[in-house]
């Protein structure tokens, strides 16, 4: 493969380039992929056979409309229609959730998919990003995700579960605390794209919860779980009100011909499309184990269809990244360009064995230095002081989350002549600074949630200040690990008793579509009050010259600036039965 295949890398995009790029810039065939998270095993080869064989009929003609196609999806899901929309993939319901239900501002963890942090900056809102700690496994702790959305007064909240790139899972009952815990908030996302490859729990998905709450709306895959990223489609689940709104606005044919086959020929194979999530979580474990044994390499746990990794100390992801594409045609995805993380790790997608033994071995000839190009890896004893680059990234959260990353936008362009008023920025590792007067916030009759309205297009007042200048991270040697970044404080720990036990969905007889339940009123949280919360003091003044509407930054911007236990596999359902939405099913 030609060394400039690796120059299609070269941008400031939160995504790797696609397999037609590389393949148009090579010998027009693609390397092995551990890169896109998408099923290996499905759909088999005799479907791929069936639409080879109808292609002509399949791109000829229109497809049906997409109530049509969503129609099909819901009986065979068991979902009452009025509370799907389907879209031209994940991305598209993302963008339409941002245009009409996101107001000002978002709440996501970080790392994780990449669009819920760009898609909402590239519009105007405010961002505030939750670091996920290297120290912590980057596991979320929602009882400090929720205290963090309470100290910065953020409208939207969303949780990626399993989250994208490390795998982090998190229990149904807790993500239904966090829901109810949140309902006054204007929406809560639970993006569900990877939960059809977990194992950790019988009933992962909070499909059925999320239909009976007037402000949580959940995202799921097709394409990734049938192995099927090209056709692009997805669907989120909601009550009738929000679902109908998002609904309302997508194209009559937003969905293709090919997503139409394919959704009319499923009920035919949900027996082998659950033997493939079955050989995908043996295929996890089996991996996980391999790249365990490379010295130096830490892999993290996860329930999606990939596996988040650290490199050596002193390995270049990037480095690493293009020696395993033009020296052994392995595409592996560096994740430098992910938000809250650096170019020290990987995201590699779960693949075969036959396929995995050969990732190994070309780890171990570019880490180690058993080709005739030597190890990307200084030796131990160089006491090289390579760092995963965290902690640079959690400081500038530090000191500039929460007042529209204005902190971010002055370094960027050069401004920043400081603003009083501005709370001091803590030292590096410190965490979330909380506002500086707190009070309570007020609880009374119109506490609960308000209906999301567009979002304004007037700019926000925010304040200039200077740039807080990056310390590099302290100098490391091997087998040190990185000091644990601290904590704030958390006043009140998440309740371990679960939530009042929610009515009945009328969702009982198979293979029938019922009407949906009437939407309740907003529940009150289970989790610590909101008076306990103190509210969000920000700052105001003139947006610096140059900051995007509402003092958000482009995902350029951010990009630019520099710093930036295994679940046992589980058995399957009846041969005849389709996971059901709500999981897979009755797992034995």
């Amino acid at each position: 493969m030609a060394d400039n295949v690796t120059s299609l890398f070269r941008s400031t995009a939160a995504h790797s380039p696609s397999m037609a790029a590389l393949a148009r810039e090579s010998d027009g065939a693609g390397p092995v992929d551990f890169c896109i998270p998408c099923n290996p095993y499905f759909p088999t080869p005799a479907m791929f056979e069936d639409m080879a064989t109808r292609l002509r009929e399949i791109i000829t003609y229109y497809p049906s409309s997409a109530d049509t196609i969503t129609a099909e999806l819901c009986s065979l899901l068991q979902l009452p229609p009025q509370c799907v929309a389907m879209g031209n993939g994940s991305t598209e319901l993302i963008t339409w959730i941002d245009h009409l239900l996101v107001r000002e501002s978002l709440a996501v963890p970080v790392p994780t998919f990449g669009r819920w942090t760009d898609q909402p900056m590239e519009t105007g809102k405010r961002v505030d990003m939750f670091p996920l700690q290297e120290s912590g496994g980057f596991a979320l702790d929602l009882a400090q995700y929720a205290e963090f959305i309470r100290a910065r007064g953020t409208k939207v909240a969303v949780i990626c579960n399993p989250n994208n790139p490390d795998g982090g899972f998190l229990h149904k009952h807790a993500v239904v605390q966090f829901m109810d815990a949140m309902a006054d908030l204007d929406l809560v996302v639970i993006d569900e794209s990877f939960l059809e490859f977990a194992d950790a729990e019988v009933e992962p998905s909070v499909v059925q919860e999320a239909m009976l709450r007037p402000n949580v709306i959940v995202l799921r895959s097709l394409g990734k779980n049938f192995g099927l990223h090209g056709i692009r489609f997805g669907y989120l689940v909601a009550n009738p009100a929000l679902a109908g709104r998002v609904r309302s606005m997508l194209p009559k044919w937003n969905l293709n011909s090919f997503a139409e086959h394919v959704v009319f020929m499923l009920k035919e194979h949900g027996t082998e499309y659950q033997q493939s999530l079955h050989q995908v979580r043996r295929d996890r474990m089996d991996m996980s184990g391999q790249l365990s044994s490379l010295p130096g390499l830490t892999v993290y746990p996860s329930q999606g269809n990939f596996l988040f990794v650290r490199l050596p100390v002193g390995a270049e992801g990037t480095v690493v990244r293009d020696r395993m594409l033009t020296e052994h045609r392995l595409l592996v995805r560096e994740c430098g360009n992910k938000i809250g993380s650096s170019s020290r790790f990987l995201r590699l997608v779960v693949r075969p064995q036959v396929d995995v033994r050969r990732l190994v071995s070309g780890l171990e000839q570019v880490l180690y230095g058993t080709s005739r190009r030597g190890a990307a890896v200084p030796e131990q004893a160089t006491g090289t002081g390579y760092s995963s680059g965290t902690a640079a990234i959690d400081r500038l959260f530090s000191e500039t989350n929460g007042a529209g990353t204005q902190g971010l936008a002055a370094q960027a362009i050069g401004a920043g002549t400081g603003a009083p008023g501005l709370p001091a920025a803590p030292a590096a590792g410190i965490g979330m600074p909380l506002p500086a007067v707190p009070s309570p916030v007020p609880v009374g009759a119109d506490a609960g949630m308000p209906m999301p309205a567009a979002a304004s297009s007037g700019p926000q007042q925010m304040p200039q200040q200077a740039p807080q200048p990056l310390q590099p991270p302290p100098m490391q040697s091997p087998p040190v690990q990185s000091p644990p970044v601290p904590q704030q404080p958390v006043p009140q720990q998440m309740p371990q008793q679960m939530p009042q036990q929610m009515p009945q969905h009328p969702l009982a007889a198979p293979g029938q579509v019922p009407a949906p339940a009437p939407v309740p009123a907003p529940m009150p949280a289970p989790m610590p009050a909101a008076a306990s919360y103190p509210s969000p003091q920000m700052p105001t003044g003139p947006t610096p010259p140059g900051v995007p509407a509402r003092g958000g930054l482009t995902a350029a911007q951010v990009r630019g600036t520099d710093g930036l236990s295994q679940a046992p596999g589980a058995s399957w359902t009846g041969a005849q039965s389709w996971p059901e939405a709500a999981g897979m099913g009755q797992l034995s």
